[in-house]
């Protein structure tokens, strides 16, 4: 349960972390940890969309799964940033080992993320209210390797994806929290 805690938060984190000058090196080891703990559990149309907010940012980011050709499955992130304009990421996972394949920003192929280390510092069940309703969770709070620290509320059972419910995590324009608006399962 641990190391799909670990993958789970950093998926989510990778989610902020595309849209801030393409620092997105926890992806990777996000995807292979829930590859190895649960498999991922992935059907076409899968989907969990998010409000996006902090500071003067305003936006949204909608995750789907796109779909699923030999290799793997298509995710999706369509972010949209208000001024800050919109960000496309396109991936193509491995779903036994969850590897990352393919990396497109934007229709521009981009180095696969190396691994970065995190901690969890802390673990508690809790309950959350988001746009998309209440949910019992897990409330995480998580250090990455430079000491700055994040926390999510998630629920792998419920919520397709990622699992997340909310997310705070900081970045170069102070906190920026997701909020699950709206979540389905595909076919």
């Amino acid at each position: 349960m641990r190391k799909l805690i670990y993958g789970l938060v950093a998926l989510l984190a990778s989610a902020n972390l595309f849209a801030f000058g393409g620092m997105h090196s926890n992806f990777q080891m996000a995807v292979q940890a829930m590859a190895e703990t649960t498999g991922l559990n992935w059907n076409v149309g899968d989907y969990a969309n998010y409000k996006m907010g902090g500071g003067f940012l305003q936006g949204t980011n909608n995750m789907l799964v796109r779909e699923k050709v030999s290799d793997g499955f298509w995710l999706e992130q369509n972010m949209d940033l208000g001024f800050m304009g919109k960000n496309k990421i396109e991936i193509l996972i491995d779903p036994d080992t969850g590897e990352i394949k393919k990396l497109l920003v934007n229709g521009e192929k981009q180095d696969i993320p190396d691994n970065s280390g995190m901690e969890i510092i802390s673990a508690e069940e809790s309950s959350v209210t988001v746009p998309a309703g209440t949910f019992d969770a897990i409330h995480l709070k998580i250090k990455d390797k430079e000491d700055k620290v994040s926390q999510m509320w998630i629920n792998p059972e419920l919520i397709p994806v990622n699992g997340s419910a909310k997310s705070i995590s900081p970045s170069q324009f102070g906190d920026i929290t997701l909020e699950l608006t709206e979540y389905g399962r595909g076919n």
